[in-house]
């Protein structure tokens, strides 16, 4: 057998269920097949792993030495994807509605707005976590996500929801050490900060009309926060929402080195894997975000990433 190849699942079930019965004819009756198709498929499953699982007697069948090594793991693996299969469908019917958002996007625009949905839907019960990585849908239990960047996610749906002002900012001690950019061409030379994309930088230059900056080198982090204490300490200059380093620039922490900008591309993006968009409790969680961000559902279209 091929390493990797698993073997076909409808030929895993007439094993499983003709290894519990131990009866050809059981397993077909309990399979609503006949038993010439479950005696088709356990041979191709012996074929497939190249190994001998039953012994065939005029009265019935027996598991040889390997099908009985084989059958508990077999058994194990389908309860699990049935016990899997049970919570997923119990998470989709639950009033629990887990929303996964940046720190940073959760207190300066969700939870300042979030009462409005919940007089909205009173019926749906939602949870805010937070976090810096893409939500794991599957295994965290997130519903559906809010994330900085690109709205590149792979396996993913992604939405823009709402653009931010940003703005180029470093600490008063790397200004002095490397003097104050007479313009947004001397940046270019500054050591930077990144995003997880790398990109931020490079769309930032090119709506100053500079496009010749060489590849993107520096540190990045998966989210603001994060990239703002590194920003803090010197590491080099970062470019950040503007809501967010307002306090630090009027405190003297951190100089603005340029006017802020709106980058819509590099926005903030609602995240979903593709069969949670029928869920209802997360269809009424994209129709009220992308409303509070003034976009119509309609409007804001969907790519597939």
């Amino acid at each position: 057998m091929n390493e990797g190849r698993l073997p076909p699942l409808n030929a895993l079930r007439c094993f499983e269920a003709a290894a519990r019965h131990l009866s050809v004819k059981h397993a077909a009756a309990e399979l609503c097949v006949t038993p010439g198709a479950v005696s088709q498929m356990l041979k191709t499953l012996e074929g497939h792993l190249g190994v001998q699982l039953f012994h065939r007697v005029n009265r019935g069948i027996y598991l040889t030495e390997a099908g009985q090594g084989y059958l508990p793991p077999v058994r194990n693996a389908f309860r699990q994807i049935a016990d899997a299969s049970r919570r997923v469908a119990a998470a989709a019917e639950s009033s629990l509605l887990t929303v996964s958002v940046t720190p940073f996007f959760a207190s300066a625009w969700l939870v300042p707005r979030l009462k409005s949905f919940q007089h909205a839907h009173p019926g749906i019960d939602l949870q805010v976590v937070t976090g810096n990585g893409l939500a794991d849908f599957g295994r965290d239990g997130v519903d559906i996500a809010v994330r900085h960047g690109l709205g590149r996610y792979p396996g993913l749906w992604s939405e823009k929801v709402v653009a931010v002002e940003m703005v180029p900012v470093a600490t008063p001690g790397l200004v002095a050490e490397i003097g104050r950019p007479a313009g947004s061409q001397a940046l270019t030379r500054w050591p930077l900060v990144h995003d997880t994309d790398r990109r931020g930088w490079q769309l930032w230059f090119e709506a100053q009309g500079i496009s010749d900056i060489g590849p993107p080198r520096g540190p990045s982090f998966d989210d603001p926060g994060l990239l703002m204490k590194a920003v803090a300490a010197g590491q080099g200059a970062g470019l950040l929402p503007a809501a967010m380093v307002a306090p630090d620039i009027a405190a003297g922490r951190l100089v603005r080195l340029a006017e802020v900008a709106m980058l819509e591309s590099f926005a903030y993006y609602l995240v979903y894997p593709e069969a949670f968009h029928a869920r209802p409790k997360v269809a009424a969680f994209r129709a009220w975000i992308l409303a509070a961000a003034g976009l119509a559902p309609a409007e804001t279209g969907e790519a597939a990433c």
